[in-house]
C-alpha cells in the first residue's frame, strides 16, 4: 500500500513535467560516493523514461585534484575558483570531457537509459571569454553565448545529454564554473527547472540545524536571507545562479542535498519535496 501511495502521489507530477526540460547540475559527494552516484543516475533515468527531458551538467573537482596530485601539481584556488594554467586546462579537459563524461554515460546505459557525452566545445555549445576579476584566474572563462542545438537534438531523440563545462574561446578553451554553466544552459533551453545537487540540505535559517530547512523562497526574499546570514559563503554564488536563471525565464530553481539517496525524485515527484525551491 505504501508503494501504491508513492506511485499515486508521483503521477500528477509525471503528467505535469512530461515533455518539459529540466537541467540537473551534478556534483559534490553524489559524484564521489558510488552508492549515491548509482542512486542519482537511476533517478535521472527514471525521469527520462517518464518522458521528462533531463540534461545533466557535471563538475569533477575531486577527480581533477587527484590527477593534478599524481602529476606533482598542487591545486590552486583564488576566490573559490580553480586557477587554470595551460597544464591544468589539459587535465581539466581529460577528466571532465574524457573520463567523467564517459563514465556517467556508461552508468546511464547500465540503468537502461540512453546518454551521450558532450563538452561545451562540441557544436560551439558554450562560447566564453577570459574571466576578468580582482585577480588573474588563468584560463577560467565566463560564458558569452550558449547554442543549445546539440542538446536539443539529443533530447528530441530520447538521449540524456551529459555536459562537461569546457567552453571555446577566441584564443583557447576555458574552464567554466559548473553551477554557472548549468544556469546558462537551463536559460538557453527554456527549461522548466534548474536543480543544483550540493552537499547541504538546502537553505537553512540556522546553518547548524537541518530542521530549519526553508522549503520555498521567492526571488524578493533572497536578499533578506543573505542579509540574515542564512545564505553565506559558497551558498551565495549558488543562490545567485538560481536567481539569474529564474530572471531569464526558468520557472523554478532547486538546491538539493545530493548526499541524500533519491533526493531528486523526492523533490520532483512528491508533495513535500526535500530541498529549497526558489520561484
Amino acid at each position: 500500500m505504501n508503494r501504491a501511495a508513492v506511485l499515486s502521489e508521483a503521477l500528477p507530477y509525471i503528467r505535469q513535467f512530461s515533455k518539459k526540460t529540466i537541467v540537473v547540475k551534478y556534483g559534490g559527494a553524489a559524484m564521489t560516493d558510488e552508492k549515491l552516484k548509482d542512486a542519482v543516475i537511476s533517478d535521472i533515468v527514471l525521469l527520462s523514461l517518464a518522458s521528462i527531458r533531463v540534461a545533466v551538467v557535471h563538475g569533477g573537482g575531486p577527480e581533477i585534484n587527484e590527477l593534478l596530485s599524481k602529476t606533482g601539481k598542487v591545486p590552486k584556488f583564488i576566490d573559490g575558483l580553480r586557477y587554470t594554467d595551460e597544464e591544468t586546462m589539459d587535465i581539466v579537459q581529460m577528466v571532465l570531457a574524457g573520463k567523467i563524461g564517459k563514465d556517467l554515460a556508461a552508468l546511464v546505459h547500465k540503468h537502461g537509459g540512453k546518454a551521450v557525452s558532450f563538452c561545451g566545445v562540441d557544436g560551439a555549445m558554450l562560447t566564453a571569454k577570459k574571466m576578468q576579476g580582482k585577480a588573474d584566474y588563468g584560463l577560467v572563462g565566463e560564458i558569452t553565448h550558449v547554442d543549445p542545438s546539440l542538446i536539443n537534438v539529443a533530447l528530441d531523440n530520447g538521449y540524456i545529454p551529459i555536459i562537461s563545462t569546457i567552453a571555446a574561446g577566441d584564443a583557447s578553451m576555458y574552464n567554466i564554473n559548473a553551477d554557472t554553466a548549468a544556469g546558462e544552459i537551463a536559460a538557453a533551453l527554456g527549461a522548466e527547472k534548474l536543480i543544483l545537487l550540493t552537499d547541504v540540505a538546502g537553505i537553512l535559517t540556522d546553518p547548524s540545524d537541518e530542521k530549519t530547512l526553508v522549503g520555498k523562497i521567492a526571488l524578493s526574499e533572497v536578499p533578506l536571507y543573505i542579509k540574515s546570514g542564512a545564505v553565506s559563503g559558497g551558498m551565495i554564488p549558488k543562490i545567485e545562479c538560481c536567481v539569474n536563471t529564474i530572471r531569464r525565464g526558468v520557472k523554478s530553481a532547486h538546491i538539493l542535498d545530493g548526499r541524500r539517496p533519491h533526493s531528486l525524485l523526492e523533490e520532483m515527484l512528491t508533495d513535500g519535496g526535500v530541498g529549497t525551491m526558489i520561484i
